[in-house]
C-alpha cells in the first residue's frame, strides 16, 4: 500500500496487487466488474458513451492505482470472479468457488490484463485479471439458480433493500428517492414487504420513463419528479401523503445534489437513510442543520448482517425483479 501514512485501503493512493496471498487472504480470478451507478454515469458522461474510452479509462485507472477508485466519485463497484488460491490459515471459499465479492473495489487490490467486454448501456464490464479479498472481506457465493448479472447487480446494491427492511416498520409513510435504480427499485420491493397494508412507499423517478419500474417494484405511488430541486421533491412527497411528510426517506439517486430534497421530506424525527456514493456528506449535515431539521441521517452502508441472504431470498420469490434489473438504470 502507497501512502498517505496510516492509511487505510479508501485512502491509500495505490495498493499493492501480488497475487501471492498473505495469511487469510484470497486471490481471486476476477471474470468481470459490476461499476457502481454514480461512476458509471459519470465515466459515461466523461467519454461520451464510447466503449473503448470507456475500457481504457478504467484499465488506466486500475493500473495508477491498484484499484478501481474513482478520482471523481469516490467509488468503486464490486467484482465477481473464482477464487484462484487461499492464504495461510483460511479453508474457505474453496478454490474453483465462484463468488462475488461485497466489498467496494475502492478497498480491494485488482489487476487487469484485460477488458474483453463493454457496453455503456450496462455496468457489467467483462474482465481479465485477479483481486485480493482480505481476511475480513465480506463475500457471497453466486447461486446456480439465478440470473448471473441480475444477482451482480443485486449485490452490488445489497444494503439497500437490508437498510430498507432493517429500519422500516409496518404502517409508515416511506419515500425513495431515485426508485427506478437497482437500489432503489429493490428498496422498494423490499419495502412493499415490510410496511404491511396500512404503510405507504412513494416512488420519487427521474427520468419520466424509470417511473414504470418503480411501479412494478410495488410502489403504491410513483412520481417523476427532479430530486435535485429540493422545494419540488418536498411538494411531491407532501401531494402524495396527503399533506404530510415522510417518516422514512431512501436517497438512492446517482446524481449528486438531492440531500436537500431528501431532508425536507422528512419529517423531524423521522430519518433519512442515503445510499449513494453521488451524496455529499457535508451537504447533508449543514443542509440539516441550516433548516433546524431533527431527522437522522444515516449513511446506509452496503454491509449489513444477512443482507446477501435477505436479497437473494427476495430475487427467488419474486423473479420479475429480475427482468426490472436488467433493464437501463
Amino acid at each position: 500500500m502507497v501512502g498517505p501514512p496510516h492509511a487505510l485501503p479508501y485512502e491509500a493512493e495505490r495498493l499493492e496487487t501480488s497475487a501471492d496471498p498473505a495469511p487469510g487472504e484470497v486471490v481471486v480470478d476476477v471474470h468481470a466488474l459490476n461499476v457502481d451507478s454514480a461512476s458509471w454515469s459519470q465515466l459515461r458522461n466523461e467519454c461520451g458513451d464510447d466503449a473503448e474510452r470507456i475500457a481504457e479509462h478504467l484499465l488506466e485507472l486500475v493500473r495508477r492505482r491498484g484499484k478501481l477508485h474513482n478520482p471523481v466519485t469516490g467509488s468503486g463497484g464490486m467484482l465477481i470472479g473464482t477464487v484462484a488460491a487461499l492464504g495461510a490459515g483460511r479453508s474457505e471459499p474453496a478454490p474453483g468457488t465462484l463468488l462475488c465479492s461485497l466489498v467496494s473495489l475502492t478497498c480491494t487490490p485488482l489487476e487487469l490484463t484485460a477488458v474483453t467486454s463493454l457496453d455503456p448501456a450496462s455496468p457489467h464490464v467483462g474482465v481479465r485479471g485477479h483481486a485480493v479479498l482480505s481476511a475480513a472481506a465480506a463475500w457471497a457465493h453466486v447461486p446456480d439458480d439465478l440470473d448471473r448479472d441480475a444477482f451482480l447487480s443485486a449485490m452490488d446494491v445489497v444494503g439497500a433493500p437490508a437498510w430498507a427492511d432493517a429500519v422500516a416498520r409496518p404502517g409508515m409513510r416511506v419515500a425513495v428517492i431515485g426508485a427506478g435504480g437497482k437500489a432503489g427499485l429493490l428498496s422498494v420491493a423490499a419495502l412493499r414487504s415490510r410496511l404491511g397494508e396500512e404503510g405507504r412507499v412513494l416512488g420519487l423517478c427521474w427520468p419520466p420513463e424509470t417511473v414504470t419500474v418503480a411501479r412494478e417494484a410495488g410502489a403504491d405511488a410513483v412520481l417523476a419528479v427532479d430530486c435535485t430541486d429540493p422545494v419540488a421533491t418536498m411538494t411531491a412527497v407532501r401531494s402524495a401523503f396527503g399533506g404530510e411528510q415522510a417518516d422514512l426517506v431512501l436517497a438512492c439517486a446517482n446524481v449528486p445534489g438531492c440531500e436537500g430534497g431528501a431532508i425536507l421530506s422528512c419529517r423531524d424525527d423521522g430519518e433519512v437513510l442515503f445510499f449513494s456514493m453521488a451524496t455529499s456528506f457535508p451537504a447533508a449535515a449543514l443542509i440539516a442543520e441550516s433548516l433546524s431539521s431533527t431527522c437522522r441521517l444515516t449513511i446506509a452502508t452496503g454491509f449489513l448482517p444477512g443482507a446477501p441472504d435477505l436479497v437473494t431470498d427476495m430475487l427467488r420469490r419474486r423473479p420479475e425483479l429480475t427482468i426490472l434489473l436488467a433493464g437501463p438504470q
